[in-house]
């Protein structure tokens, strides 16, 4: 029996709208190294969910089979209705426009000023976007959602660690994507910075509807941000529920992640 099922009183039921990702029975090993051993999660529209797990723990990997960046050894995931593993590439890019991707380093391209970040994914996804679009107002508005209007000229080797993430959360929002995975939004800021992005990502969230997979070791974002949690643990997903009830479970291994 699994360990989500040992735990069951944290899981109540409740009336969730669709799901825009739906993972079942997930697989993938490296040689002897299992990596998911059955892992399984929904991500419902409107919804901020936040994974936690240790470092190694397979966040990572499940995020790359989720996008189709690796393939995965057996399980389903679905997003927004279609099957990943079953889309070729011209429909596994089309999905794709329709994820924004949130990088722990924000990855910005150094050799571009802040506007060309910006209109890199415009022109990417020119399918989606169109070939006549006014570029540089989709821009001021994406840094305008941000804070950072006076940032579009220059070169990101001129923002400090937190504007640098707000304006790879701006390029990300630029495509107006129905999905954003954040891999760990305030790694390496300071107290105040981390604060601050978080407050951010909330206001995303509820002025776009946005339906957010945020995976994160920062405890206090947890906190803030999350309307549900999954831990993932020994390759599942071991227990899952609000911040509140997840405090309040006695199992070592949930504990380990609230001290």
């Amino acid at each position: 029996m699994k360990a989500t099922q040992n735990i069951t009183s944290v899981q109540q039921s409740r009336a969730m709208p669709e799901a825009v990702i739906a993972i079942k029975d997930l697989r993938k090993s490296f040689g002897d190294n299992h990596v998911l051993n059955g892992f399984n999660m929904k991500l419902y529209k409107g919804e901020n969910l936040v994974i936690m797990g240790k470092s190694g723990s397979g966040k990572s990997v499940m995020i790359k089979c989720l996008v189709g960046l690796m393939q995965a050894d057996s399980g389903s995931i679905m997003v927004m209705g279609k099957e990943v593993a079953k889309l070729n590439r011209k429909l596994l890019d089309e999905l794709r426009a329709e994820i924004g991707f949130l990088f722990q380093g924000s990855a910005l391209y150094d050799s571009m000023t802040v506007r060309e970040n910006l209109e890199f994914p415009l022109r990417r996804h020119q399918k989606k976007m169109g070939n006549n679009l006014d570029t540089n107002s989709l821009v001021m508005e994406a840094l305008e959602n941000v804070g950072l209007a006076h940032t579009v000229d220059i070169m990101p080797e001129e923002l400090s660690g937190g504007m640098k993430r707000r304006v790879a959360l701006a390029r990300t929002l630029i495509i107006q994507p129905k999905i954003i995975l954040y891999d760990e939004p305030t790694s390496g800021l300071d107290p105040i910075t981390s604060k601050e992005i978080i407050e951010l990502m909330l206001r995303i969230q509820k002025k776009y509807q946005t339906s957010s997979l945020i995976i994160t070791h920062d405890v206090d974002c947890a906190r803030v941000i999350a309307d549900r949690m999954i831990l993932l643990i020994d390759g599942i997903n071991y227990i899952e529920g609000t911040f509140n009830e997840l405090i309040q479970i006695n199992d070592p291994k949930v504990k380990a992640f609230f001290k």
